[in-house]
Formats: structure tokens, C-alpha cells, sequence
């Protein structure tokens, strides 16, 4: 694919420096010198300085024969202005990132398409949504749910308790017959290694093990795992920033008692006036003794979204030594990520990364309606539509040449959700839920196509 990326800060960087590992023809355009020339040296990719809604930059870089424009410029306007150019001079899809969530809101009142911007992300929006699926999933450290939730992907730490570690997964599957989940992907414990599991595949103490499930499955997966489904009602949360904001606002509208800290006095007022369901406090959260003034140790999650990383981090490593039950912090720096389960944080979440997996889905060939990267992990999990000319349409799992680095998690089939194992025959419409190691990838698109 032709893909011009309009923006060299972090999310432009992070996508064209994962699209350039899969030899896409990447242009990165940006006004700061500095940023190209970090991406032109450590990238195999083109660059272009200047201003990306000049119409002669955008022809310099061949935008009417461009499959893809993604405009994530830190300013909004420059980002739509960009998309509508775009398709006006040709571009078959455009992507703007936003800030604006009021755009989010009312994308059935505004035709954006019409507008020659075909979708709009706000990574602000995306890690708001992101901390409320691991509130409600509270056992686990990482969650994504497809279909609203028909099945819904876990990620959890196995302690030696648990009843199937020292076993393989097809032994597992005899012993639980009636478990409504899949082992999708393993990290073994101290390492960068992904595992996809097949029937002699060990469970390990230790392993960071994906998991697919329905409904049904989240107890299930919750006693055999050793791990208790916390209720979650009262939260504090550092921070008034875009994702704090929306986070203690969506928060509110599901009855949960917020207490939300801003250091800055006049954003801290502001917040108190648009959201009379929270209780903001204008305070250095940062200082340890203005969380335990403001009852830290009564919380039941803690959520750090200040714009500094290590101020996240080091206020949740105090919430976890108050034993609060969920901490969640919101890092800038991606190589933080192998750091939290040994230090003790339940989850990080990093906009970027949230940002790079929505807009990968429209990279993906078949028809892709969900993406997600796993944390940490070198594994992406798709959500394929079925179409009658895909190569799996009427096979039965089992006899479909699939390759050993990916494995089918479950299929979404008339609003609900199927944990399908290898005699489960797939039909035109299914959702099929895919987990594959990168090199597979190319494989797996053909077989939906």
C-alpha cells in the first residue's frame, strides 16, 4: 500500500516505523526538520518537510495515487483540513486524529465522510474506553472486547496454583470439557518470547497468558486462574487531562463514585463546574500525603493520567502498597511496558499504542473491523468479516491450512459469541477472531479475501 503519514511526533513515528517493517510505501511529512530527520535515518521510508495541507507538498508526495492518508499533526484543524485535500485530489481513504471528542460524539449528526474524512481516532477517547473495559474486567491486566463484549479477550498472569500450570493445553481441554475460553498467546515469564499455543503447548507459573472468551467464560477464567472478579465502585483519579476528564465523566454515568486530582487550580475549577458527580480536589497528587489526606487507601482503583509518565507510575506503586485493588497509570514511553508486572502496576496503557492499533485494522487486507495489538507482545489479534469468496467460507477449522503462528480465538455468529474449536465449520457473515504472530499475517489476509 501507498500510505502518506501526515505528523513525525510520536504517533506518526510509532505507525510509520510499524508499517515500515512490512515494506509499505511510507511517506512521512512534518514542518520540524528534527523529527524527519530522526525518522529518515532510523526508518526505511520517505520524507518531505513542510506544511501538509500545501497542496504542492501533497502532490510532491503523489497523493492522488495514495491508498491511504493518516493525518495525526498535533493540530486538529491542520488534521481535517489535510483529509478533506486529500480526498479531493485523489486519496482513496483518509484518517484524522482529533482531540475534540464533541467530533466523536456527533458523527451521525456531521457526515465527516461526506467531508472527504472517512474515520476519526482520538487516542484521548481510545485509553478513556481502554480503562473502562479493565475497571469491568477488574481481574485481569489487559482486556479488549469485540462485538460489544459477544467475546472478549483477556490477558492474565497464571500462578502456580492454577489448576492446568505443568499441563498442556489439549490435556487442559479434557479436564475443563465445558470452559467457554481459548488460550490464544503466551509470554513466558522473563522474556520477549510469544508463543501461540497449540495442543502440546506447556502452561507455565509465571506466563502471561491471552485468553478468548465468552460471556460465560470471564467467572470461569476467574476461579481457575486464582483470580477474584473485584467489585469496583470507588476510584480516585490523578490527573485532569483530556483522558482524566473523559475518564471521570464516562465514570460518573456508570454510578461510580469519582474523586479526581488536579494540580493546576483553575483546570481543577473548571472540571468541578462540568462534572457535579465527581469530587475534584485541587492538589499535587504527586505528594504522598495529599493521597492519604484524600483517603487513598479507600479507593478501589487508582488511575494515574497525569501528562508525566514517572509521576503515574511512582503515585500507583504508592496505591499498591495501600493494597488497592486495580492500579492503572498512562505512560509516553513504550519500553515501559516490560517494567509493569514486575514492578508491581497492574496495567499501563499508552495512547499511541492505542491509536496504532485502530488505525492498523485499515492497513489489514479482508475485511478487518477490529485490530488490537497485545501489550508487550509481538502478536496482533484481527476480527475478520467472512465475505463469500474467502477461502474459509463453508471449511471446517481442522482442515483449513492455517499456519502454526496463528491460531482462531472464537466467531461472532448473529450477535453471539462462539468459542469454535477444529470441527466448527465458518459461514459468510461470521466474525472471526484471529491471533497471529507477524510473519503470518500476509497467510491469514489471503484466506479472507
Amino acid at each position: 500500500m501507498k500510505i502518506i503519514i501526515a505528523g513525525a511526533g510520536e504517533v506518526g513515528f510509532h505507525l510509520a516505523k510499524l508499517l515500515s517493517y512490512e515494506s509499505q510505501d511510507i511517506t512521512l511529512i512534518d514542518i520540524n526538520s528534527e523529527n524527519l530527520s530522526y525518522a529518515d535515518s532510523h526508518l526505511d521510508i520517505r520524507v518531505l518537510k513542510g506544511d501538509a495541507t500545501s497542496i504542492s507538498i501533497l502532490r510532491d508526495a503523489q497523493v492522488e495515487k495514495s491508498d491511504l492518508v493518516i493525518a495525526v499533526t498535533s493540530s486538529e484543524t491542520t488534521n481535517l483540513t489535510l483529509c478533506m485535500l486529500a480526498k479531493q485530489l485523489g486519496s482513496k481513504r483518509t484518517i484524522a486524529r482529533i482531540s475534540n471528542t464533541e467530533f466523536m460524539d456527533n458523527r451521525e449528526a456531521i457526515k465527516f465522510s461526506e467531508l472527504g474524512i472517512d474515520e476519526l481516532i482520538s487516542p484521548e477517547e481510545l485509553a478513556a474506553t481502554e480503562i473502562q473495559l479493565l475497571l469491568n474486567q477488574s481481574a485481569f491486566n489487559d482486556t479488549y472486547e469485540f462485538e460489544e463484549g459477544a467475546l472478549i479477550m483477556v490477558g492474565v498472569s497464571l500462578p502456580k496454583s492454577a489448576p492446568f500450570v505443568g499441563k498442556m493445553v489439549k490435556d487442559a481441554a479434557k479436564i475443563f470439557p465445558e470452559l467457554h475460553f481459548m488460550p490464544i498467546a503466551i509470554q513466558r515469564v522473563g522474556t520477549q518470547y510469544t508463543v501461540i499455543p497449540r495442543g502440546d503447548t506447556v502452561f507455565k507459573d509465571g506466563d502471561q497468558v491471552y485468553f478468548i472468551t465468552s460471556k460465560e467464560g470471564v467467572d470461569e477464567l476467574c476461579k481457575l486462574t486464582g483470580k477474584k472478579k473485584e467489585e469496583i465502585k470507588n476510584v480516585m483519579i490523578l490527573g485532569g487531562s483530556k483522558v482524566g476528564f473523559k475518564t471521570a465523566r464516562d465514570l460518573c454515568a456508570k454510578k461510580f463514585n469519582v474523586k479526581l486530582i488536579e494540580k493546576n487550580k483553575e483546570k481543577a475549577f473548571e472540571i468541578a463546574d462540568e462534572l457535579p458527580n465527581a469530587l475534584v480536589i485541587n492538589g499535587d497528587g504527586s505528594n504522598v500525603e495529599v493521597l492519604d489526606e484524600e483517603s487513598l487507601e479507600s479507593m478501589d482503583a487508582f488511575i494515574a493520567v497525569t501528562g508525566n509518565s514517572e509521576t503515574n507510575i511512582m503515585s500507583c506503586l504508592v496505591a499498591k502498597s495501600k493494597h488497592i485493588k486495580k492500579t492503572i497509570a498512562l505512560v509516553e514511553n513504550i519500553d515501559y511496558f516490560q517494567l509493569s508486572h514486575s514492578i508491581g502496576i497492574d496495567t499501563l496503557i499508552n495512547k499511541k499504542l492505542l491509536a496504532a492499533n485502530n488505525i492498523f485494522r485499515h492497513i489489514r487486507k479482508g475485511e478487518v473491523v477490529a485490530l488490537t495489538r497485545l501489550n508487550n507482545l509481538n502478536a496482533e489479534i484481527l476480527e475478520f468479516i467472512v465475505k463469500p469468496t474467502s477461502i474459509v467460507n463453508g471449511k471446517v477449522i481442522k482442515e483449513l491450512d492455517f499456519p502454526r503462528s496463528a491460531t482462531i480465538g472464537g466467531v461472532v455468529r448473529d450477535g453471539e459469541g462462539i468459542i469454535a474449536l477444529g470441527d466448527f465449520t465458518i459461514v459468510e457473515g461470521d466474525r472471526v477472531v484471529v491471533c497471529c504472530l507477524p510473519r503470518a499475517i500476509p497467510k491469514i489476509e489471503k484466506l479472507f479475501l
